[in-house]
Formats: structure tokens, sequence, C-alpha cells
């Protein structure tokens, strides 16, 4: 599957957040979306999945265009910067409902193990970020949205979400938005950088010191 998302135009108001924005993912590869905050990532994600309308936008999906929200087609999951699932569940009850392998979770993440019959609210934000992000990962689809899979959660964790990430990448499209960039940079196939509204596709990473986002020597 190869998902273009282009003539991206958004504003608040008066405000022009996005305009011009051209991005593209396809099956067996992660794309990396770079840029400041409040630079519009998330707005972006929110847009190619169909939960926030801009002024403008063109989708196509194999050279087709996509003329409902890309969420009804259901081969696309999402993971938003906020929590997904109640409050009041409890994990093994949200494994169970989503039939994600206990046994599976626990060889990324064995810490985890003595959390299986706790509720969601009882573990920290950032192991609930972990649980969550693994749950999005694991869902029966051909792409997949991460917005800052990384923010709060330990290295040690990082590491093994972004081992996850390459794992589940042979049969689907991910992009992939976090301010821990250089993460990001290490497991992407594909690097696009959002600035000044556009994008821009990075096709090596010297550009970015030329367009003064990071410097890639500290890397």
């Amino acid at each position: 599957m190869i998902i273009e998302l282009d003539s991206v135009e958004l504003y608040f108001n008066t405000r022009r957040i996005l305009n011009g924005v051209y991005l593209k993912a396809e099956t067996g590869t992660i794309v990396g979306l770079l840029g400041r905050n409040g630079s519009g990532k998330s707005c972006l994600l929110q847009i190619l999945f169909g939960a926030l309308t801009p002024k403008y936008k063109f989708v196509k999906i194999d050279g087709k265009p996509l003329l409902k929200p890309l969420y009804s087609k259901k081969n696309t999951v999402y993971l938003p910067q906020h929590q997904l699932a109640p409050n009041h569940l409890k994990i093994k009850t949200l494994f169970k409902l989503l039939q994600l392998d206990w046994n599976e979770f626990i060889s990324y993440f064995d810490n985890f193990s003595p959390y299986y019959n706790a509720k969601l609210t009882t573990i920290s934000g950032g192991e609930r970020r972990v649980i969550e992000t693994y749950a999005v990962l694991k869902q029966a689809s051909a792409l997949v949205l991460l917005d800052e899979p990384f923010s709060h959660i330990a290295p040690l964790y990082v590491e093994k979400i972004k081992q996850l990430i390459t794992a589940e990448k042979p049969n689907k499209a991910i992009i992939i938005t976090d301010h821990y960039y250089k993460d990001v940079i290490d497991i992407s196939d594909a690097l696009y950088l959002l600035k000044n509204g556009c994008t821009k596709k990075i096709e090596d990473i010297e550009e970015l010191n030329d367009y003064d986002h990071l410097n890639v020597d500290h890397l």
C-alpha cells in the first residue's frame, strides 16, 4: 500500500498552520515526521486520519483518490497524544478485548508481569503509554500513525518500543512523530521536516543543519 497526503491547507481562524504539505508512506517503511513544537505535526496526523478537517487536503491510496475519512476504512490505527483506554479498565480486560497476547507483551516488557490484574489508573502515565502504544501497534492494520509514542516513558522502554515498531514494519506503513527526534531518526526509512507550515523531504541527514533544525553532529 502507498498512501499520499498532498496540498494540505489548515487555518485556525485567520492563522495559517499548514499550507502545501506533502507526505508519503508505503508498506514496509517507517516515515519520521520532524518539526519543532507547535509546527503542526499532530494536526497533520489528525488530518490524515480524518479526525481534523482542514480547508483542503488530497489523499491517495495506491494512486486512487480517497473520498472518505481514512478511519472509515478500518485499516488504520492512530495513537494520539492523549490517553485511549477508559481509566476503570483492567489491563487483562484490555488485552482480552483487543485479542492481545500477554506473554508476547511481557517478552518485550518483563517488568510489567505483576500488572496483569491491575487497573490502568494504578500504573504510571509512562507505563500506560507503553501499553497503549503496544496495543495500537499490534492491531491488524495497513497504516499506523504514532504521535509521541516515546513521551514520558523510561529510556529502557523507548528502546523496546523502537524494536517493536521495527518488528511491525514489514507488513505496515508507519508514520511517527516525537520530540525525541534522535529516536525517530534512528528507526526511520524516510524523513520529512515540517517547518513554516510546509514539509520538506530530507534526503540527507545533513540537510537538518541547513534548515536550522538540529545539529546532526550531536546525534
